[in-house]
């Protein structure tokens, strides 16, 4: 009979605690999937100590290793994000491992000591050059990623623009269209994608009227205009009938339950001077910022549109460089792994063009490919970009696990799917919290390394700051990137700029940092 009682009582327990699982808005893994879940967190927190006799470490998982993933996380959740004894990288081993070169009178730090909201806007207006309307100065050098509605959940997408509302930053709608979801208090880049959903005829073709409209009526910022994206460069983007609801119908302006695939590329312009035209006309009719976002192959391309800048005065306001290592699209493994460069090395080679042209102060420059850690982030400023683009990194912040099944519409967290079922498990009210807490902790370590340098803010840190470790040689990443002196430092007008408005961002921070970004931040 005792072992009935003990029995029911297991039984009781655990039903008591699958119940539980089913109503708390914690952790969308033991939401979906009640007690089993658990087991992800038992394995987490004994997994030091478990591989001792598991193959795997720290470092060598893929595409982003524990080490990565358990400092976003625990920068999202605000816990201790710090690690004990010691670098366990094989430093002596490692190809390219960056070497942050620290002054030896760092920056000193803000009176009071760090504070997570202080703003760290971008050193240049984006628009200013080219006379926008709306010319603006971005008050976040991190901001979200171009993920469309369709491919993330709905869900997703609302704790994404929540938290980026909570934290100053721009969220992008990627080139889905812009859907409820994105109207939750968060300022927004659109995306002009090859299919132009949102801003499309009956036929398909572009709709300068719709952009006009929708812009008008959303706290759009500024329009990117897709050429590809490191994921698939050259390909278009595909969603499944299965996931094309009446909503995301209703949004991209396609028929419901049918494939819904973007070409390749435009069908607005088939030319540089077509593309220099067409940024021109959406740029005078909505008075916002026009850029561009592509990854890099033909470095021609890049020259001629640097070129022709240069000798007819039409530009695009901003260039967002995506490295052959993005990833938040399905693709192909032969995209994946092998077509377009690498983050730096496409970033060295696109500024490079803008430099010989004398156009790098006109322009901002955005960076994305695995930019969401310091160092890296850091890294991609002192290349010369102005900002720092977060895509998979933002979707861990609200809670992906790196399952890799974003293709199949089954993630077990509710971030990539149009599961109801499995979108119940992520409660946009917390996960935007998570997310915004990782953007500022984010900025506040950017902050802190750019000062470990010598300098107030990360635009004014060069390549002269680094050196890169192939083995036991260093190499100087000055003569790795073939940098002349002070390419990649913002004009004098705008380095002055933000010289000042990183001494007035010292003060008591109010609780609304927004509010002295907006004191502050005028062109």
């Amino acid at each position: 009979m005792t072992w009935l009682i003990v029995l029911a009582s297991v039984f009781g327990a655990l039903a008591l605690i699958a119940a539980y699982d089913l109503v708390q808005r914690r952790h969308a893994i033991m939401r979906n999937f009640p007690l089993v879940g658990h087991l992800r967190y038992i394995l987490e927190k004994f997994g030091p100590e478990l591989r001792q006799y598991i193959v795997t470490s720290n470092d060598e998982e893929r595409p982003f290793s524990r080490n990565q993933r358990r400092w976003v996380y625990s920068s999202a959740k605000r816990e201790n994000n710090q690690f004990g004894f010691g670098s366990d990288n094989a430093i002596d081993k490692a190809a390219d491992y960056l070497i942050i070169k620290p002054a030896w009178t760092p920056h000193p730090a803000p009176p009071g000591g760090e504070r997570d909201d202080h703003p760290l806007p971008c050193a240049k207006v984006m628009g200013a050059a080219h006379g926008r309307a709306k010319a603006f100065r971005p008050a976040s050098v991190v901001n979200v990623s171009g993920m469309s509605f369709g491919a993330l959940s709905a869900a997703a997408v609302s704790a994404m623009n929540e938290g980026c509302a909570l934290s100053g930053c721009l969220h992008n709608t990627g080139e889905g269209g812009l859907s409820p979801y994105h109207q939750r208090g968060g300022d927004l880049i659109f995306q002009v994608g090859t299919a132009y959903f949102g801003c499309r005829n009956e036929k398909g073709h572009f709709s300068l009227s719709r952009l006009v409209g929708l812009v008008a009526e959303n706290p759009v910022r500024a329009i990117e205009v897709k050429l590809s994206q490191g994921a698939k460069p050259g390909l278009g983007g595909h969603l499944p009938a299965a996931k094309v609801s009446q909503e995301i119908a209703a949004v991209r302006g396609v028929p419901a339950g049918v494939d819904c695939s973007s070409p390749g590329s435009h069908s607005a312009f088939r030319t540089i001077d077509g593309l220099l035209d067409f940024v021109e006309e959406i740029a005078q009719a909505t008075g916002l910022p026009v850029g561009v976002k592509a990854a890099v192959g033909d470095t021609d391309f890049w020259r001629e549109l640097a070129r022709m800048m240069a000798e007819t005065g039409r530009g695009v306001d901003f260039v967002t460089i995506d490295g052959g290592e993005g990833g938040t699209g399905a693709a192909p493994l032969v995209f994946v792994d092998h077509v377009a460069l690498p983050f730096r090395f496409a970033m060295a080679r696109v500024y490079r063009e803008f430099a010989y042209q004398g156009l790098t102060k006109d322009v901002v420059f955005v960076g994305s490919g695995k930019l969401g850690f310091p160092e890296t982030a850091l890294m991609a400023f002192a290349l010369g970009a102005d900002m720092v683009n977060l895509g998979r990194e933002a979707m861990m912040a609200i809670g992906c696990i790196q399952a890799q099944r974003c293709h199949t519409g089954h993630c077990p967290v509710g971030v990539a799917t149009q599961s109801k079922w499995l979108q119940r498990g992520l409660d946009p009210a917390l996960k935007s919290v998570r997310l915004a807490n990782y953007l500022t902790i984010l900025r506040r370590d950017l902050a802190a390394l750019s000062r470990s340098c010598g300098e107030p803010h990360p635009g004014l840190v060069t390549l002269e700051h680094f050196e890169l470790l192939n083995g036991n040689i260093a190499t100087p990443a000055t003569e790795r990137f073939d940098y002349s002196p002070g390419w990649s430092l913002p004009s004098a007008p705008d380095q002055a700029a933000i010289r000042r408005i990183m001494r007035a961002s010292g003060r008591e921070v109010p609780a609304d940092a927004l509010a002295l970004a907006a004191a502050t931040l005028a062109p």
